[in-house]
């Protein structure tokens, strides 16, 4: 980091904004196999928090591949490189007090645990998207494992790319078992119990 960067600091911090917005700051990290349902889950998702008048924002990994890290490859380092941007951007909006929503494959285990360093205790959400590889094949909505198997795609995750499980995330999702519905439950009572979304009136 070049030496005459310094830190500025502001009259306004994370708590004022928490006190104006009646939400905890943080960030929720969906992550999964492509087609397994990342995506769906999230939006829904955020449709009911916006639905409760709860402030959130939703970053999606492909929206941001055609914009912030457009000049991004799928390797191995720069797939790194995405995740490292990203969680930058969320710990950003999580300051700003809003529940922030990222759908990212986000492959390596490291990658993920950085941000979740850096977004600070009880700040970050890891939900695991857990879907069998056969199953978002079958779903493949974007014909991308067709054309990873056909070798046209390289370095994609869960043919020729690896995809490491989050080892003890916040919450699990089995959306080859569980409905849209069930997902979006399962996680807003966990958001409630830690009162991330406290009971208020706006």
């Amino acid at each position: 980091m070049e030496k005459n960067i310094v830190w500025q600091n502001t009259k306004v911090d994370l708590a004022d904004r928490e006190n104006i917005l009646k939400q905890k700051g943080c960030i929720l990290w969906f992550t999964g196999l492509s087609g397994s349902g990342k995506s769906t889950v999230a939006a829904e998702l955020e449709k009911k928090l916006n639905a409760e008048n709860y402030f959130t924002y939703l970053l999606d990994g492909d929206n941001i591949r055609h914009g912030l890290n457009s000049d991004l490859s799928f390797s191995q380092e720069e797939r790194k490189e995405n995740i490292r941007r990203i969680g930058e951007v969320a710990c950003l909006f999580k300051d700003s007090g809003l529940i922030t929503l990222l759908s990212f494959i986000s492959p390596y285990r490291k990658d993920r645990d950085v941000v979740r360093k850096k977004a600070g205790e009880g700040r970050f959400v890891e939900i695991f998207v857990e879907c069998p590889l056969e199953v978002c094949e079958e779903r493949d909505v974007k014909g991308l494992y067709k054309m990873a198997r056909e070798g046209k795609i390289k370095d994609f995750t869960g043919i020729n790319a690896p995809y490491e499980k989050p080892e003890a995330p916040e919450i699990s999702l089995n959306t080859d078992q569980m409905s849209l519905e069930e997902c979006v439950t399962c996680i807003w009572t966990h958001l409630k119990e830690q009162k991330i979304i406290p009971d208020r009136t706006v």
